[in-house]
């Protein structure tokens, strides 16, 4: 073993026993190990920040910009509302979104289906009162269990398929994992969805309840060639409750209807009062496609173009709110901004919103223009709360973001275009049609993570190049001589997944698959079992968030440390290799 070697892998001990450790963040760590590798000469200089501009890291960055967009253009909003129900059990929740992403990675790559399913389980989780922790971790490891599938599923797949052509004249074809790789997914779901989602340790849901959010008394106005003219008030009631919103009652005219208003047909202009927090308002909104103020009011908000943003403000005494109403300080006509709703501690509120004198203490729910929010408060005489990330849900656009987004993915899958290209297309096309704001395109990435990837990328490749991997790779055929197939297949899968779990899957495929041809030679059997054992191994990287995208995109919004993962990893990878040896052996005889 050289110097070299012997450094790495002091490093990497150390930064997986600190990582375990948990006292420092993960990203101080992988980046403090880069920087000691570098010093000590394992790195060179000029590769040290390799990591940051790898394949890897840019689609973790891009993958969460892509996500803001999916929910911010309602498309998110549009799978939850018609494939989930947010009071249905965290059990039966994980096993209908584990079957969504399994299906959907094994068509498309799993980055993407995560991507697409990542805001939709963190929403329903919101709705649903509990920490998105205890769900995105099952579905992260469900769509890289359907990857397994197809040929386009995932990286490994697609390098053992280049492999084999080089290595033997053909390539494997579109469905040849599937026999494998399907009983391994198959079984990898199920332990997911019945038991795996048990062993993550508990979150704290304190942030998520929605009955410590306030709840305001809203107004949203029927537009003129709504789909709800003619509708009875009581009909929108299946729509409330999934929303979460309670409808109270109805202003025409500037009036409140009284007496059997539920009974009464919308018309044009028409105010529905209601009582919400402001996610649920906005869904609410947003799948009705009402308006958040009369036609005036709306072109006034909307007339730079720019889009709106929701924020929340208390009034304190001295607020020339304070005795007057929103009206009355011209609010919309001054600012251009519209009063959507009023928390005044359970209170009734009787008149119109913008009619409503309002007192010190109430919270206000303001919409605003984009980018005007510190003027109007400071012009208000206002105090801004905490933000929450409330946005309003621009669902004009949705079949647009979704277009965009299943473009990028086809063409990806199909090899037309890199990945990291077609999801960068995406985020400027996004950027350019106002679905993510410019002035957020950069609050939704999690930099910790790209700092962790950033730093790992280039450890790994230095235990490559100095032929640490190549070490391993030989005491593998030394180890298993002479032994039955089936154990040296074991064997293979095991450390295969070892090094996934450390460096990323595509680096572990391309340094494995060679082994698993050399092994196979070595026995005289054919290489294409081994090239299997080697395609569901690379891609069974559920120990650490390092080992594959997928992990790595769910650590910061789920709220995971370093450690959480083989809680439910572990056992998860002991069964895909229990399942996949015989189906190797039967479809794939030696």
């Amino acid at each position: 073993m050289t110097q070299d070697q012997i450094i790495l892998f002091t490093l990497f001990a150390a930064v997986f026993g600190m990582l375990l450790w948990g006292r420092f963040r993960y990203d101080l760590v992988a980046f403090s190990a880069l920087m000691i590798a570098v010093v000590l000469g394992v790195v060179d200089s000029k590769d040290a920040f390799d990591g940051f501009g790898h394949p890897a890291t840019l689609i973790v960055a891009l993958v969460l910009i892509v996500s803001a967009g999916l929910v911010r253009s309602g498309a998110v909003l549009l799978i939850t509302r018609t494939m989930v129900d947010a009071s249905r059990r965290l059990g039966a929740h994980i096993a209908l979104m584990g079957l969504i992403g399994g299906v959907l990675s094994a068509f498309m790559n799993n980055v993407a289906a995560l991507a697409l399913l990542m805001p939709v389980d963190i929403q329903t989780a919101r709705k649903a009162g509990r920490n998105p922790g205890l769900s995105l971790m099952p579905l992260s490891f469900a769509t890289i269990l359907g990857g397994m599938v197809t040929l386009i599923g995932t990286p490994p797949n697609i390098i053992i398929a280049s492999i084999r052509q080089e290595s033997l004249g053909a390539p494997f074809g579109m469905f040849d994992f599937a026999p494998v790789g399907g009983i391994a997914a198959i079984a990898g779901l199920a332990f997911v969805a019945l038991i795996g989602w048990r062993l993550i340790p508990g979150r704290d849901d304190s942030a998520l309840k929605p009955e410590d959010l306030s709840q305001y008394i809203a107004e949203l106005t029927v537009p003129e060639g709504s789909k709800q003219i003619g509708k009875r008030l009581a009909e929108l009631q299946d729509v409330a409750d999934k929303s979460d919103v309670v409808i109270l009652g109805l202003i025409r005219e500037g009036q409140r209807v009284y007496g059997q208003a539920r009974n009464v047909a919308l018309q044009a202009g028409d105010a529905l009062v209601l009582e919400a927090t402001p996610d649920a308002l906005d869904e609410f909104r947003s799948t009705l496609n009402l308006l958040v103020a009369d036609t005036t009011r709306h072109d006034l908000l909307h007339a730079d173009g720019e889009g709106v943003e929701i924020i929340e403000v208390v009034v304190p005494a001295e607020s020339r709110l304070n005795g007057r109403s929103a009206q009355t300080v011209g609010l919309a006509w001054r600012q251009r901004s519209v009063l959507l709703g009023i928390s005044r501690q359970g209170k009734k509120i009787t008149a119109q919103l913008r009619k409503t004198e309002l007192r010190a203490g109430d919270i206000l729910l303001l919409l605003v223009p984009r980018d005007t929010a510190a003027h109007v408060v400071e012009w208000l005489g206002v105090l801004p709360l905490a933000d929450r990330g409330l946005a309003v849900t621009e669902n004009s656009k949705v079949w647009l973001a979704i277009g965009l987004f299943g473009g990028a993915v086809t063409a990806a899958s199909f090899g037309l275009v890199y990945l990291p290209v077609a999801l960068g297309l995406v985020v400027v096309a996004y950027v350019l049609a106002r679905i993510v704001p410019l002035s957020e395109l950069y609050t939704h990435i999690e930099w910790p993570v790209v700092v962790l990837l950033g730093s790992m990328i280039p450890l790994g490749a230095a235990l490559e190049t100095s032929g640490g991997t190549q070490l391993i790779a030989g005491a593998l055929v030394g180890l298993t001589e002479g032994m039955p197939a089936w154990i040296v297949l074991t064997v293979l899968m095991v450390v295969t997944m070892t090094l996934s779990d450390v460096l990323n899957n595509t680096a572990t495929t391309i340094v494995a698959a060679p082994v698993g041809i050399q092994m196979a030679q070595s026995l005289n059997v054919s290489p294409d079992p081994f090239l299997m054992a080697v395609a569901v191994a690379a891609s069974s990287a559920f120990l650490t968030p390092i080992g594959h995208k997928n992990n790595t995109l769910i650590l910061g919004p789920g709220g995971y440390s370093f450690g959480d993962y083989w809680r439910m990893g572990l056992p998860l990878e002991i069964i895909v290799v229990a399942v996949s040896i015989p189906a190797i052996l039967v479809f794939w005889p030696l």
